[in-house]
């Protein structure tokens, strides 16, 4: 679960969050949308401690992310795929990662495995397309095997192979009773993979609904986006 209470961050004049609060639950991948600058992004650095809030709190199964001892075993993330060091290889840079939280080369293998790159797992990450580091990006959230986890638009780079993977991932994750929150501007995407949807507009809420409901009151998914975050108001419907 993933809970935000009255989250706000400020730099300087600029409120990159405002007052945001919602919640993530178990069992089902919540789309995380908004126009570019609306916040997302710093959403999720604040809930995972990169970035402190000026006021209120983001919670992880009922504890801020700083309190974990270790912490990729409860959640997993993927915010920056190119955030890797180029010189290293793979299943290095993975088992780097692992050893900081007590996991053991085994599971480096496996999510090797699971993200398809085990063929490529001891070239370097230099070398790798946008794709396979998004895929590598993926295996390091999903090392410590965690209940919840996050990722800012992971499709990018992605072939349509690729695109149906993370999909079927997505969904296979959320059906083990995991937490998953889907950060995209992809419409299409969000309307085939997720459950339930928070749009952010401006740093605030503009809606917190499932698919279902928003598809219901608007022609499509991508009519309500363009409709709720045209205002970036507070949206009285579902809720």
């Amino acid at each position: 679960m993933i809970e935000l209470h009255r989250l706000t961050k400020r730099y300087g004049d600029t409120l990159a969050v405002d007052d945001l609060s919602f919640k993530a639950g178990p069992g089902h991948v919540t789309g995380f949308l908004g126009p570019n600058g609306a916040g997302k992004s710093t959403t999720l650095r604040l809930i995972l401690g990169l970035d402190a809030s000026t006021s209120g709190h983001a919670l992880i199964n009922g504890r801020p992310y700083a309190s974990f001892t270790r912490p990729m075993h409860e959640v997993g993330a993927l915010l920056d795929a190119s955030a890797v060091h180029g010189g290293r290889s793979a299943y290095n840079h993975l088992l780097c990662l692992a050893r900081t939280n007590d996991i053991g080369p085994d599971r480096v293998t496996e999510v090797l495995k699971q993200v398809g790159l085990e063929v490529v797992g001891r070239k370097r990450v230099g070398g790798f397309s946008l794709g396979m580091k998004q895929r590598l990006g993926i295996a390091a959230a999903l090392l410590g095997d965690p209940d919840v986890l996050m990722f800012d638009e992971p499709v990018n780079g992605l072939d349509p192979d690729g695109v149906r993977w993370i999909r079927g991932l997505m969904r296979s994750l959320a059906a083990e009773g995991r937490t998953i929150l889907l950060s995209s501007h992809l419409m299409s995407e969000m309307a085939l993979t997720a459950e339930r949807i928070v749009i952010i507009g401006r740093g605030k809420l503009v809606a917190e609904s499932t698919v279902a409901e928003l598809t219901a009151a608007y022609p499509s998914l991508e009519d309500a986006y363009m409709a709720l975050t045209a205002s970036s108001v507070q949206f009285g419907g579902v809720r």
